[in-house]
C-alpha cells in the first residue's frame, strides 16, 4: 500500500500508523525483533520511497500533511528497534544504496528526491542522517539545490538544510558555511515561502546556545527581529498551512530568549493563530507548538546552580550560564496568565487527542510539562477544569516517558486536590485518577508530589465508597502509613487526613482488627500530638473506627498505656472539632463494654463529662455539650452513677 499509485493520502497515513503501531517491539527486553529485520528487508526501501516524496513534483504519490513525518517517525522507530551494530549497518548500507541510485546528473527531479530522502531520515534517526550527509554529493547536491531557479528545489534543498543543523556541535560546519548560504536565499528571493523557511533555519542556527543570555549567535536585537516576522506570517490567513507551520517551527526555537517569549505572549492574535494550527488535521506542527508553550512557560528543566560552583567557574574563566532577567518567577506568573486567557487549554486539549504516530512520547512529556506549569497557581486551576484539562491530562499520566507520566500525574494531583472530582473528572474517569496519584507517593518522587498526591487522594477517597476500594486496591495504604510516620509535619498531616477517609471502608477497618501491626496504636498515639490538625484528622479516625467495631474499642486500650490520658486531654481540647471526635470516643468506649466503662467513669474523665455536659447552651458548642450529655446518659444506664434527686 505505501508505494501504491491507486491508495489516497489517508490510507497511506493508516498503513504508516499499523507499521509503527505494530512492527516495534513494545518491551526492549524482549529480545526477539525479526519483525523489524522483515520490515527492514523487504519493506525498507518503499518506506524511503515515501519520505522521499516531493509535493510539488508530477510524480507524487497520494499524501496527506501528515504521511512524510509519519514515515519519518517509522525509519525512527525501527532503526531504535535494531539490536547490533552489524544490524544498524545493513540498515545504512539500504539507505546509501537508495540515495545513491537516485542521483542522476541528467534528471534535477531525482535528485530533489535524493535531497528529499536525507531529510526525512533526519527528521528520524539523526545519526544515521549525520552519516548520509557525509556521503559524497550530498552536501555539495543541497548547496546547488539552493541556487536552483525552481521553487520546488528551493524548498526541498532548504529544509534539508534546517533538519541538518540540529546538533550545536555538528552545526559549526552549517553554521559556517550554511548561514551565509541561508542568508543569501533571504536577500534574494521573492517567494514567500522560501523566506520562511530560509529564516527558520536562521532561527535554528541563531537558538543554538539554548537559553544561556551568554551564548548568543547573532547581534543583540536581530532575534527579536527574527521572532517578529515569524509572527506576522503566522497571522497572516492568506499563506497556505505548510508554509505558516514553519513559522511556529521559528518561533519554537527562538522562544529560547526570554525576550521573544514575552512579545510572543503579549501577541494575543499571533497565539490564538497557533492554537488554530494546532487543532487543525495537520498534525505535523505538534510537537513544535508543544515546544514554543514549554518555552513560553519555562516548564523544562532547569539545572540547580551551586554558587560555590560557580565561583570556581569564574575563578578558572570558564563560561559560566547566565539567567535571562525575564525568566524570574513573577515574568513566567504572567505569562501563564496570558497564555490561559488566550484560550491555551483548548487547544491543548485538541492536542492530547491526536490519535496518530505523531504524537510521539516526547511530545506527550512536553504537553504534561505545560499542563504541570498552567496548574502552578491554585486559582487558575478552576478554569483549567472548565475547559476540559482535567480529562485531558489523564491519558498523558497513563502513558509516555517517566518524566512525562510524572509531570501529568503531578498537574492532576494539583487539580484533584483542590477541585469537585465529581466536576474535573466526569463520570467513570475518575477512577482512572488514582493509579497516577498512588504512583506519586513512591518515596523517589519529591516531597511536594508526595504532599499533593495525598491532598488529591484525600479529596477522592472522601467522594464515596468505590473510589475508597480503589484506592485500597491499588495497595496505597502501606504509602498512606509510611507518610503518617514522617518526620515532616505538612506530610504528616495530609497522610492522616487522608486515612481519616480511608477508615470508611470496611477492608481498611479490617486491616486494623488484625493481629500483630500497630495501625491502630499510631491513630492513638498521633491523638495525642502538639499538631491541632494531625490531632483532629487522628481523632476522626478513631472516632469511626471504634464507631465501627466494639472489638477495636477494647484493643485501643490494650495498644499503649498513655490511652486514658490522650483521650482526656481530646475531651478538654480547645478546638470544638478535636473535643467532639475526643468526646464520640469517649461515647463508643462507654457504649461498648461494661467493664471498659466503668474503668473510665472511675477516672478523671467522669469530671470532665460532668463539666462539659453541664455548660450553658451555645449555638457552637450544641454538638459538644449532646455528646457529653449522651455519655453521661449511658452511665446512668449502667447504674455507675445517679441523678441528684
Amino acid at each position: 500500500m505505501l508505494v501504491s499509485k491507486k491508495v489516497s493520502g489517508q490510507g497511506r497515513d493508516q498503513a504508516l500508523n499499523l507499521l509503527n503501531k505494530n512492527v516495534p517491539r513494545k518491551d526492549l527486553s524482549i529480545h526477539d525483533n525479526s519483525r523489524t529485520i522483515y520490515v527492514v528487508d523487504n519493506g525498507l526501501r518503499k518506506i524511503l520511497k515515501v519520505v522521499g516524496q516531493v509535493p510539488d513534483l508530477p510524480s507524487c504519490l497520494p499524501l496527506t500533511d501528515n504521511t512524510r513525518m509519519l514515515a519519518s517517525i517509522l525509519i525512527n522507530k525501527l532503526y531504535d528497534d535494531l539490536r547490533c551494530d552489524p544490524e544498524r549497518d545493513h540498515f545504512r548500507k539500504i539507505c546509501e544504496e537508495y540515495i545513491t541510485g537516485t542521483f542522476d546528473p541528467q534528471d534535477m527531479d531525482k535528485n530533489v528526491i535524493a535531497i528529499q530522502i536525507v531529510s526525512g531520515i533526519l527528521q528520524g534517526p539523526f545519526d544515521l542522517g549525520n552519516q548520509l550527509l557525509g556521503l559524497k554529493g550530498v552536501m555539495e547536491m543541497m548547496v546547488a539545490l539552493c541556487g536552483s531557479e525552481r521553487e520546488a528545489d528551493q524548498l526541498v534543498a532548504v529544509e534539508a538544510l534546517i533538519h541538518a543543523s540540529t546538533k550545536l556541535s555538528r552545526a559549526t560546519f552549517i553554521i559556517t558555511n550554511g548561514v551565509s548560504l541561508l542568508k543569501e536565499i533571504y536577500k534574494t528571493t521573492k517567494n514567500e515561502k522560501i523566506k520562511i523557511r530560509t529564516l527558520v533555519g536562521l532561527c535554528k542556527l541563531g537558538s543554538a546556545g539554548g537559553t544561556d543570555y551568554g551564548l548568543r549567535q547573532f547581534a543583540e536585537g536581530s532575534t527579536e527581529k527574527l521572532a517578529k516576522q515569524c509572527r506576522k506570517w503566522l497571522c497572516n490567513a492568506s499563506i497556505d498551512t505548510r508554509t505558516r507551520r514553519w513559522a511556529v517551527e521559528g518561533l519554537a526555537y527562538l522562544t529560547l530568549d526570554a525576550d521573544v517569549k514575552d512579545d510572543f505572549v503579549q501577541d494575543i492574535p499571533a497565539l490564538q493563530a497557533m492554537f488554530e494550527l494546532a487543532k487543525t488535521s495537520d498534525k505535523t506542527i505538534l510537537y513544535s507548538v508543544a515546544t514554543a508553550l514549554v518555552n513560553c512557560t519555562n516548564s523544562y528543566d532547569v539545572k540547580e546552580v551551586i554558587p560555590e560552583l560557580v565561583q570556581l567557574a569564574k575563578f578558572s574563566k570558564q563560561h559560566v550560564p547566565e539567567e535571562h532577567p525575564k525568566d524570574k518567577k513573577d515574568f513566567i506568573d504572567m505569562r501563564v496568565k496570558r497564555l490561559l486567557k488566550a484560550g491555551i487549554i483548548s487547544a491543548l486539549v485538541c492536542m492530547v487527542k491526536a490519535d496518530s504516530a505523531i504524537l510521539t512520547d516526547q511530545t506527550k512529556e512536553l504537553l504534561a510539562r505545560v499542563f504541570l506549569a498552567l496548574c502552578d497557581n491554585p486559582k487558575d486551576r478552576g478554569t483549567i477544569v472548565a475547559q476540559g484539562g482535567g480529562k485531558a491530562l489523564i491519558p498523558l499520566a497513563l502513558e509516555g516517558t517517566d518524566v512525562g507520566k510524572v509531570k501529568a500525574a503531578h498537574a492532576l494531583a494539583k487539580i484533584a486536590a483542590v477541585s469537585n472530582p465529581d466536576i474535573a473528572f466526569p463520570g467513570e474517569r475518575v477512577y482512572e485518577v488514582v493509579r497516577p496519584l498512588v504512583k506519586l507517593l513512591d518515596t523517589q518522587r519529591d516531597g511536594l508530589q508526595n504532599y499533593e498526591a495525598l491532598l488529591g487522594l484525600t479529596n477522592l477517597s472522601g467522594r464515596s465508597d468505590k473510589l475508597r476500594q480503589k484506592i485500597f486496591k491499588e495497595r496505597a495504604l502501606p504509602d498512606i502509613e509510611n507518610y503518617m510516620f514522617e518526620n515532616h509535619d505538612q506530610l504528616r498531616q495530609a497522610a492522616t487526613e487522608c486515612m481519616c477517609n480511608m477508615v470508611l471502608n470496611k477492608e481498611v477497618q479490617e486491616r486494623f482488627l488484625a493481629d500483630g501491626n500497630d495501625r491502630l496504636k499510631l491513630v492513638v498515639l498521633l491523638c495525642g500530638e502538639d499538631d491541632d490538625k494531625v490531632q483532629n484528622a487522628a481523632a476522626g479516625a478513631l472516632a469511626m473506627l471504634t464507631a465501627a467495631h466494639k472489638k477495636l474499642c477494647l484493643k485501643m486500650t490494650q495498644v499503649t498505656t498513655q490511652w486514658l490520658e490522650i483521650l482526656q486531654r481530646l475531651c478538654l481540647h480547645d478546638q470544638l472539632s478535636v473535643q467532639h471526635r475526643g468526646l464520640v470516643i469517649a461515647y463508643n468506649l462507654l457504649a461498648a463494654d461494661a467493664e471498659l466503662a466503668k474503668k473510665l467513669v472511675e477516672s478523671e474523665l467522669l469530671e470532665i463529662l460532668t463539666v462539659v455536659g453541664k455548660q450553658e447552651p451555645d449555638e457552637k458548642k450544641a454538638a459538644v455539650i449532646q455528646t457529653a450529655r449522651e455519655c453521661l446518659i449511658k452511665c446512668m444506664d449502667y447504674g455507675f452513677i445517679k441523678p441528684v434527686s
